[in-house]
C-alpha cells in the first residue's frame, strides 16, 4: 500500500510501520555483489504519464488515452486497456458515459488519469480532457468498486479554458496565470487530508485540498494555491511523495515537451507541508519559477535554472568491442512520474513512462528505485529496477572504470552521451571529467569533479541490460540540482580491450559499395581507430567513395584499420569493391517478381519483416500487378530494405501502390537516419493536411500534403524527388506538390529503409510494385515514362 495513499483507515498503521533509513543501508557485500544470479525477466508495456497506485499484491499504472497496466512486481507489465472507445473495460462506454467531458474540451481524447482508494474502499478516477493545442479542459470523478473498473462517472469538477467567461476562480479567464485543468494527482499527507495537484504549462501546478468523503474539492477554493509555473512554462506531470524518513513532501514535475525532440526531463522540489512552498535544492521558491512574459511562448531558458534534476535525455553508450550488444541503455524525453513508497522493505520508487534512442515515439513504462543522499533529496538508481537493494560496498571494489553521465540543468532534445572516467585506489578521478571521490558509510559516496559542487549520493549493485550483468552504480545530486550517474565496467587489460575491438569491428557487406562508408575511429575505453586506404581516390581514409564511372567497371579498394589502446596496436583489413556508376543513375530496382531481389544486381535482397521495422514474422505473398508480380502486404508485415540505399541530398523514389484500405500514418515507403530524422510516403496522412496522400518527414515536420487521396484497389504511380531541399511530389506522373527547405535526412550511409512498416504506425496492407530509387533528381519528363 502507498504511503501517501491509504485507505485512511490505515495511514497511522502504516506510519508507524515505517522502517528507519538506516535499515536501507543493510545487504549484500561486495562478495555478494559478485555472486552470480539469474538474470531478472522485464514484460514492457505503454502507458503515458503512468500514475501508480497498489492494490493489494499487483502494482497498477493509469495513464492516458486511457491506458492501464498491472504488474505483480514492477518488472513485468501488462496492459489491461488502452483507448478511449467503447471496448475500453475499464468503463461500460466511456464514449457516452464521458460525452459532457469531451464536448466542453472540443476533443475526445483523456490525458493523464489517476487514481487513488478512499477510506469508503471504493476507487476514485481523476480523469481529464483537453483540447490539445488550447487549456480548455475539463477534469471529472468516476468511482469503481474495484480498480479494473468498470468506473461510474460523478461528472465535472473542474473546467479551465472558458474564454472571455469568469473562470472557477471568478475572474475572467487569463492562460497565462490560471491553469489548464489537467495531469491530477491525489494523495493523502501525513495527518490524513487529502489534496490534489494538477496543472500543465499555462498559468502553472496548483493544489487543491479535497473532501475526503467525495473526492471532490471543498467549496470556495477557486482553482487552489499556486505553486509553480506560469505564462505558459513548459511545467507538467506534477506528483507529490511524502517520505516519512526526511519529513519532506517532494513535488515531482516533468519540464519541456513530451515527444522525443522535447527535451522532458523529471526535476523535484521539496518542501515541510503538502501545499508548499516547494524549494529546491539551491533554496528558490518554486512559486516563483515561470517564463519570462517578454520572451517567446515556451521560453524554457527562463525556467531551466531551477529545481533539481534528476533525470533527462540519456545514453551509457556502449563503444565498439565494450561488453554486450546495441547501442547501449538509456532515455529519450523520460518523465511525467509517479512515485511509490513501500512501507514494509522501505524503497522508494520512480514510476514514469519514456522514450528510447533511434526509436522514435516509441515509449514504455520504466521504474526505478529511489534513494534519499545524505542532504535529503531523492537520487535515482542509473538503471531500471531488479529487485536490487542497499548493502555494504567495499572501497576497494569502488575502485575501476565508469561511463559518467552529467545530466545538467538544461532542456534539450540532445542526448547526454557517457564519458570515460576512472575511480582510482587514492580517492582520485581521472579521465574525461577529474577531481576525488570519497566512500561515506556503508554505501553512500561523495564525488568532487572540477570546477563543480560535491554530488553526494549512494552506490547500488544493478542489472545492466546492455552487457547482461550485474555491475556497480553510482547516482549522486549536488546543490545546485545536478545529477550524475555511473556505471562500472568490467575490469580489461589494453590487450582484451584491443583484441575486442578488432573481433567485433566490421564495415557489413563491402562486396558493391555504393554510397560513402561509415569508418569507425573510436572503440571502447578511449581506444583509437585510424584507417589507411590502398586506394584513397576512390575510398577515403574517413570512407567517402568515388565510383568509377560508367563503363569503367567496378574498383577494389583495401581497407586496413589500426586499433590502438596505450601501446597496444592491433590491425584489421576489408576489401571493398567500390561499383561503377549506374546507367541513368538508378541504384536499386525491386520488380517484386515472386522476389524481393535488386533487378540491378547491386544491392542485397530485401527480407521479410513483421509490423514493425524490427520485429520477426511477416507473411508476403505475390500476385499481378502493373508489371509482372506484384508483392501483397497483409496489414502485419513490412519488408525491410537494404541499409544506406540513400546517402545524399538528391535522390528519387518511384513505386506503384494499390491499397486496399486507407489508414492514417500507414507508411510505403519509409527511411530513417534516427528514429527522430525520417521521410514517409502516406496513402493517408495527418488531419493537417485534411488526411490526404502525403510525403512527411519527421526531423522538421515537413508536411507535403497532395489535395488528395490515392484510390483503394486500384494502382497508382507515386514518386517524388529531392534536389539539395527542392521536393516534388508525383500522382500518375502529374506534379501534385513542390516545395523547398524539405530536411537533409540521409547524411551518412546508415539509413534505415523499409515497405510497409515503421516503428510506430499501423502497418500497410495492399499490393506494391516495381519500386526505383535514383541517386539523382529526376526530371518531370522522366517522372512520366515511369508512370505509363
Amino acid at each position: 500500500m502507498k504511503l501517501i495513499r491509504p485507505q485512511s483507515r490505515r495511514l497511522a498503521a502504516l506510519l508507524a510501520s515505517a522502517c528507519a533509513l538506516g535499515s536501507l543501508l543493510t545487504g549484500m557485500t561486495a562478495q555478494a555483489q559478485l555472486a552470480p544470479v539469474t538474470a531478472p525477466s522485464f514484460l514492457n508495456a505503454s502507458v503515458h504519464d503512468p500514475s501508480v497506485i497498489r492494490v493489494n499484491s499487483d502494482y497498477y499504472v493509469f495513464g492516458s488515452h486511457l491506458a492501464a497496466a498491472k504488474s505483480p512486481d514492477l518488472l513485468k507489465w501488462t496492459s489491461i486497456a488502452d483507448g478511449v472507445s467503447p471496448q475500453n473495460p475499464l468503463f461500460t462506454n466511456v464514449v457516452t458515459e464521458l460525452a459532457a467531458t469531451f464536448s466542453w474540451a472540443e476533443s475526445n481524447t483523456l490525458w493523464a488519469a489517476d487514481v487513488i482508494q478512499l477510506a469508503d474502499g471504493k476507487f476514485y478516477m481523476y480523469y481529464n480532457a483537453c483540447r490539445g493545442d488550447a487549456p480548455r479542459s475539463a477534469m471529472g470523478l468516476a468511482v469503481a468498486d474495484s480498480v479494473e473498473g468498470p468506473y461510474v462517472d460523478k461528472g465535472i469538477f473542474l473546467k479551465s479554458g472558458m474564454w472571455g467567461l469568469p473562470s472557477e476562480d471568478g475572474t475572467i479567464y487569463d492562460a497565462r496565470k490560471h491553469p489548464n485543468a489537467v495531469d491530477p494527482d491525489t494523495f493523502y499527507d501525513a495527518q490524513g487530508n487529502l489534496w490534489m495537484i494538477y496543472g500543465s504549462y499555462s498559468g502553472g501546478i496548483f493544489i487543491l485540498k479535497l473532501d475526503p468523503q467525495t473526492g471532490k474539492p471543498l467549496p470556495n477554493q477557486g482553482y487552489g494555491k499556486h505553486l509553480m509555473g506560469g505564462n505558459h512554462s513548459r511545467i507538467e506531470g506534477a506528483y507529490v511523495l511524502y517520505s516519512p524518513h526526511t519529513n519532506y513532501y517532494y513535488m515531482f514535475t516533468s519540464f519541456g515537451g513530451l515527444d522525443a525532440v522535447g527535451g522532458y526531463n523529471m526535476r523535484v522540489a521539496r518542501a515541510t507541508a503538502p501545499d508548499g512552498p516547494y524549494y529546491d535544492a539551491q533554496g528558490n521558491n518554486m512559486a516563483t519559477v515561470k517564463s519570462n512574459p517578454a520572451l517567446p511562448i515556451f521560453d524554457d531558458a527562463s525556467i531551466a535554472p531551477f529545481g533539481v534534476k534528476i533525470m533527462g535525455n540519456f545514453l551509457f553508450e556502449r563503444k565498439l568491442g565494450e561488453v554486450g550488444t546495441g547501442i547501449g541503455t538509456g532515455y529519450v524525453s523520460p518523465g511525467h512520474n509517479s512515485a511509490y513508497y513501500d512501507a514494509a522493505s522501505g524503497k522508494y520508487f520512480l514510476i514514469f513512462h519514456s522514450r528510447f534512442p533511434a526509436r522514435g515515439e516509441a515509449h514504455e513504462i520504466r521504474v526505478h528505485q529511489l534513494f534519499m543522499n545524505a542532504d535529503g533529496w531523492p537520487v535515482v538508481a542509473p538503471y531500471r529496477y531488479a529487485n536490487e537493494t542497499l548493502g555494504t560496498v567495499r572501497r576497494d571494489f569502488v575502485v575501476g572504470d565508469y561511463l559518467l553521465v552529467n545530466h545538467g540543468k538544461d532542456i534539450s532534445a540532445a542526448i547526454k552521451k557517457s564519458q570515460y572516467i576512472s575511480l582510482n585506489t587514492n580517492g582520485t578521478v581521472t579521465g574525461a571529467a577529474t577531481g576525488s571521490w570519497l566512500l561515506v558509510g556503508d554505501n553512500q559516496v561523495e564525488i568532487n569533479l572540477t570546477g563543480a559542487p560535491t554530488f553526494r549520493g549512494v552506490l547500488v549493485n544493478q542489472w545492466d541490460e546492455t552487457a547482461k550483468a550485474y555491475t556497480l552504480t553510482f547516482s549522486a545530486l549536488s546543490n545546485q540540482g545536478v545529477a550524475i550517474y555511473g556505471s562500472k565496467l568490467l575490469k580489461r587489460t589494453d590487450l582484451q580491450i584491443v583484441n575486442a575491438i578488432k573481433a567485433e569491428l566490421t564495415l557489413g557487406d563491402t562486396s558493391a559499395v555504393t554510397n560513402n562508408m561509415s569508418l569507425p575511429t573510436e572503440g571502447a575505453r578511449n581506444a583509437s581507430i585510424s584507417w589507411v586506404s590502398s586506394n584513397p581516390a576512390v575510398v577515403s581514409t574517413t570512407g567517402v567513395a568515388t565510383r568509377p564511372e560508367n563503363g569503367a567497371g567496378d574498383a577494389m579498394v583495401t581497407l586496413t584499420a589500426s586499433i590502438k589502446k596505450g601501446t597496444t596496436i592491433a590491425t584489421k583489413s576489408f576489401v571493398v569493391v567500390v561499383r561503377e556508376k549506374s546507367m541513368g543513375g538508378l541504384i536499386a530496382h525491386y520488380a517484386f517478381d515472386n522476389n524481393l531481389a535488386d533487378s540491378t544486381g547491386v544491392l542485397a535482397a530485401g527480407t521479410v519483416s513483421g509490423a514493425r521495422i524490427d520485429w520477426l514474422g511477416g507473411n508476403l505473398s505475390y500476385t499481378s500487378g502493373v508489371k509482372g508480380a506484384a508483392a501483397v502486404f497483409d496489414g502485419n508485415t513490412g519488408v525491410r530494405l537494404p541499409n544506406g540505399i540513400i546517402s545524399s541530398n538528391k535522390y528519387t523514389v518511384s513505386l506503384w501502390l494499390k491499397p486496399a484500405e486507407l489508414t492514417a500514418f500507414t507508411t510505403t515507403f519509409f527511411g530513417a537516419r534516427t528514429g527522430d530524422a525520417w521521410i514517409s510516403l502516406l496513402p493517408m496522412g495527418h488531419g493537417w493536411v485534411n488526411g490526404n496522400t502525403m510525403l512527411w518527414s519527421g526531423t522538421a515536420w515537413y508536411d507535403a500534403g497532395l489535395g488528395m487521396n490515392i484510390p483503394v484497389n486500384q494502382w497508382s504511380h507515386l514518386a517524388f524527388s529531392v534536389n539539395n531541399g527542392a521536393l516534388n511530389v508525383y500522382v500518375n506522373g502529374v506534379k501534385k506538390f513542390s516545395g523547398v527547405n524539405f530536411p537533409n535526412i540521409f547524411t551518412n550511409a546508415n539509413g534505415i529503409f523499409s515497405l510497409g512498416v515503421n516503428w510506430w504506425d499501423i502497418p500497410y496492407k495492399g499490393a506494391m510494385d516495381d519500386l526505383r530509387i535514383y541517386e539523382t533528381n529526376l526530371s518531370d519528363t522522366q517522372i512520366q515514362s515511369l508512370a505509363f
